[in-house]
């Protein structure tokens, strides 16, 4: 018999995927519990909600994004180079999740998810250009940051170097910093 953490794993994976390829609003948990063999109270012993699954699946990206620009706004010594290589890993190691994020922007706002997310731009400008940033200086880090996070998911298959490299590369241009 499997142990909990290992069902409660196979529970977020199998969620994770019929997420992506029905959406959040048209997966039910009983498509997941059918999905998954189990039975709909065997899923609720692991997740007392919808809300609560989907946080289980959001927060790690959430928690690490947030540990990265913590750790990013406590040092004095960094340089945008360094933002936006940082941020491109973290993209890329969570280009799945984001995509959930992205195509159900609605759940997520209802969850109060999304304000956290998108208020990681503004403090990436404010890292980049300091808390005075003109609207030119703004409107590109929206563009380098944005685009950055498009592009880990608009290229799934793309070797992940030679994306790290045309993406930073990119990012920096628009940043009007040296890559």
């Amino acid at each position: 018999m499997a142990r909990q953490s290992d069902t409660k794993q196979r529970i977020l994976q199998t969620a994770r995927d019929l997420f992506a390829s029905r959406g959040v609003q048209q997966t039910s948990l009983q498509d997941i519990a059918e999905s998954l063999g189990i039975t709909k109270p065997a899923l609720y012993y692991h997740f007392t909600s919808r809300e609560e699954l989907i946080r289980s699946i959001v927060t790690p990206l959430i928690d690490d994004g947030e540990t990265f620009l913590t750790r990013m706004e406590q040092r004095a010594d960094v340089t945008a180079l360094e933002l936006v290589e940082g941020f491109f890993d973290f993209h890329h190691r969570h280009r799945k999740d984001m995509m959930l994020l992205l195509t159900e922007l609605t759940t997520l706002a209802e969850l109060g998810l999304i304000d956290l997310v998108m208020a990681w731009r503004a403090r990436l400008t404010t890292l980049v250009f300091g808390p005075g940033a003109t609207l030119d200086q703004q409107a590109r880090a929206v563009l380098a940051f944005g685009g950055m996070q498009d592009c880990t998911m608009q290229f799934p298959d793309a070797p992940v170097e030679e994306l790290r490299a045309a993406t930073v590369t990119a990012a920096c241009a628009a940043l009007g910093v040296d890559a």
